[in-house]
């Protein structure tokens, strides 16, 4: 949503906070729909706000102002800034698992190696989209509470899981032989992490890194992994 419009389709909302209280439609929508156009309005709020001054230094009152909504129903929609924080990484990396997961069964009869690369290429499209979002998923995401880590590494078994398949099926086929591919998936998640924060602090001139850089360093770790197997 184009900034500075996040809020207009519903101020009427900023002071009234949920609508009618029983339930009832309230300007044509239901209490969960306003509910949910709320909830959307807030993430997309975060997304411009700790995509660009970042998580700590953003208030509730700032995020409401943007966002066209009032605090209580901040509180009753939302919750926390923390949950806010983790419905919207959640939102961009359920599409970004979506899409990986499309990559992998499009090139399901390439190497091993091109069938990681190609996953996380497709994954780093959605959550490197542009700065904003990259900063959220791999620098803002870091070391905010213990729920927000115990998200990341529920993400990080979502993930694995993708690349523990893909190495079973390789073995299946001959292409590799057996071993802790959990492992395996986690380094790899571990480098793909720090190249996108690269990417994000990177901003001299000249030195940005590209999705086509990380790609080829995925595939080298990929294929120094496979090879120390």
């Amino acid at each position: 949503m184009p900034r500075g419009s996040i809020g207009r389709v519903a101020r009427r909302d900023r002071e009234s906070g949920s609508g009618s209280a029983d339930g009832r439609n309230y300007g044509g929508l239901t209490k969960e729909q306003r509910v949910a156009q709320r909830r959307t309005r807030l993430i997309d709020a975060a997304l411009e706000l700790f995509g660009s001054q970042g998580y700590a230094a953003t208030p509730i009152e700032r995020l409401c102002a943007v966002a066209n909504v009032s605090t209580r129903s901040f509180y009753e929609d939302m919750g926390s800034r923390e949950a806010l924080l983790i419905a919207l990484v959640d939102r961009v990396t359920t599409r970004a698992v979506e899409r990986a997961a499309q990559a992998l069964r499009d090139v399901h009869d390439r190497p091993l190696s091109e069938r990681v690369t190609e996953g996380f290429r497709a994954y780093l499209e959605v959550t490197c989209a542009d700065r904003r979002s990259a900063r959220v998923c791999y620098v803002e995401v870091v070391g905010v509470s213990p729920a927000v880590e115990e998200w990341r590494r529920e993400q990080r078994r979502r993930i694995s899981s993708l690349i523990v398949t893909e190495a079973e099926n390789a073995v299946a086929r001959g292409e590799t032989n057996p071993r802790r591919f959990d492992l395996f998936a986690l380094a790899v998640i571990g480098a793909v992490d720090s190249l996108a924060q690269e990417l994000v602090h990177t901003t001299v001139p000249g030195t940005e890194v590209s999705l086509d850089e990380i790609c080829t360093e995925i595939a080298f770790v990929v294929n120094s992994c496979l090879a120390a197997g």
